[in-house]
């Protein structure tokens, strides 16, 4: 006679649980978009990192990726639209123990507070920015955006946009970034790489991370739905490390160039903050 077993309740935990603000989900995140996904490759970098979690601290803005910080179980702060740079240096400036990241989208990192960017990129501060490009405003309607591909479409481009975008990894290395990375969503090993490298990168390192938004960007542009544009990232991002960065535009539904393109040494701005001290200091100051 067969006798019953009693099921067992699953032991088994996600290994990215005990980073997450579990109590908070769910998120509000779409089916399908990417960003959840970033967030796991993030996770699993900070692991490997070995990083002690009581000096790290998450800073991110407004937006669909804003609400990062607060899934994260970490110092996490969420800032107003455009913001998280500034914050972040002033955390990096007042505790240089810190290693601080700034986790956001392309509106609120490119667009709201682009100047913030170049300037915090042309000093060298000592930030890791992580920046989710799903070439639209998706929090607030699906606007075009300073990412958005000419002749895509948005609600406020309906006959498409005409608008040049920024080509990011350019943008950040022509304004002294000493690390730029760009992969997709799909990419999830080399993207947690890229994550551990910037992380371990002294000065202003830079992720760019192309993520799906089905609800709003490919809805409206007939892409499909989030694993159908995951499907497009894979037979169309082209792998080419060390590439020249002026060569990195995205065009509408062209193939995307990926890879670690930037990786130099400079000083950051709190050492060269300290070696002019320092000059003052020994009556060398000219």
């Amino acid at each position: 006679m067969t006798q019953l077993v009693e099921p067992q309740a699953c032991a088994f935990e996600n290994p990215v649980e005990p980073y997450l603000r579990t109590e908070r989900m769910p998120h509000i995140w779409c089916p399908g978009c990417g960003i959840g996904t970033t967030v796991n490759c993030f996770v699993r970098a900070i692991e490997q990192c070995q990083i002690d979690l009581d000096k790290l601290s998450i800073v991110s803005g407004i937006g669909c990726t804003g609400r990062v910080a607060g899934y994260l179980r970490l110092d996490s702060f969420h800032t107003t639209h455009g913001r998280a740079i500034p914050f972040a240096t002033g955390l990096k400036l007042a505790n240089p123990e810190l290693k601080v990241v700034v986790y956001s989208g392309d509106g609120d990192l490119i667009a709201i507070g682009g100047n913030h960017f170049i300037h915090a990129a042309r000093r060298n501060v000592d930030l890791t920015v992580i920046c989710v490009n799903n070439f639209n405003y998706a929090m607030t309607g699906g606007q075009a955006a300073s990412t958005t591909p000419i002749d895509a479409v948005g609600t406020t481009a309906p006959y498409g946009v005409v608008e040049k975008p920024f080509n990011l990894p350019f943008l950040a290395e022509s304004c002294g970034a000493t690390y730029v990375a760009r992969w997709t969503a799909f990419h999830v090993r080399q993207l947690t790489k890229a994550m551990i490298e910037a992380i371990n990168k002294k000065g202003f390192s830079f992720v760019e991370v192309i993520t799906p938004c089905p609800t709003l960007y490919e809805r409206r542009n007939r892409l499909g739905s989030g694993l159908d544009r995951m499907q497009w990232f894979k037979d169309n991002s082209i792998i080419k490390n060390n590439t020249d960065t002026r060569e990195c535009d995205i065009e509408f539904q062209k193939p995307i160039i990926c890879g670690r393109f930037v990786d130099v040494e400079r000083p950051s701005l709190l050492e060269n903050i300290h070696a002019k001290l320092e000059q003052i200091r020994s009556g060398k100051r000219r």
